[in-house]
């Protein structure tokens, strides 16, 4: 099966949009796009899209007379005691949103501690999740998931989780070699979905794509079954569209 990855840019910098918002928050009788776009520098063509994924979100409004002011999810986020049950809710509903965009299911992992944490999963009777036959953590050679958080460690970090998790053989499509492994991490463009074309398990396939918050490592996933896999293209994409607002929630 070939199927070769296309480059599918990041929505926008979790900086940037925190950078709308804070010159958001600043207006409280709301602030215009032109104002918005004076104070942050951004151009026209990437604060619109912007503005209209925060508006999608609930984290502006735009009132009557166009201006935008601060939406009920930021406000919600920042209410103290309830601020990580609210932020926990947000989180799965928006994965939720996310597998029923892209008709597969959903996967938000970290990378803590040194190991790879599925920390959420968003699946269903129609998109049900991949059947985890080895721990993700011994499976980062051959998982998008594992795959995709190796590209965001540097070499000391790759080759300091390979040295505890050694490569092993799952498919006939596991790469099993160290050395090869670590060119093609090397080589992955980081506006390129990781792909697990069968790698991991058989009848499976799996794309990835970075979610950096802060200094957090993590990334979005979602698995296709193998006859689905000419969907996996345009799956990716989507989902990499919809990294921008998972990691604006969890930079919050």
């Amino acid at each position: 099966m070939a199927l070769k990855p296309e480059p599918t840019a990041p929505f926008h910098s979790v900086h940037d949009v925190l950078r709308v918002l804070e010159t958001v928050a600043k207006y409280g009788g709301g602030v215009t796009d032109v104002q918005v776009a004076r104070e942050t520098g951004l151009p026209t063509g990437h604060l619109a899209p912007m503005l209209s994924m925060l508006r999608r979100e609930g984290y502006v409004e735009q009132v009557a007379d166009g201006a935008y002011t601060i939406g009920d999810s930021l406000v919600l986020l920042g209410s103290g005691a309830a601020r990580k049950e609210a932020l926990e809710a947000k989180l799965q509903d928006d994965l939720t949103k996310l597998r029923d965009s892209v008709g597969a299911a959903v996967y938000l992992s970290r990378y803590i501690d040194g190991e790879i944490k599925v920390t959420r999963i968003a699946d269903g009777p129609g998109t049900p999740a991949v059947n985890e036959w080895v721990d993700f953590r011994s499976a980062a050679h051959a998982s998008a998931i594992g795959k995709c958080l190796l590209t965001q460690l540097d070499q000391n970090g790759r080759r300091d989780h390979l040295a505890r998790h050694k490569v092993a053989r799952f498919t006939s499509r596991t790469i099993t070699s160290e050395r090869l492994l670590l060119s093609r991490l090397d080589g992955q463009p980081p506006t390129v979905p990781v792909l697990d074309l069968q790698e991991y398990a058989v009848g499976t396939v799996c794309a990835a794509v970075p979610l950096t918050a802060g200094s957090a490592v993590g990334c979005l996933a979602l698995s296709l079954p193998v006859e689905d896999a000419h969907r996996l293209r345009w799956a990716a994409a989507r989902l990499n569209r919809g990294a921008a607002p998972m990691a604006l929630s969890l930079t919050l």
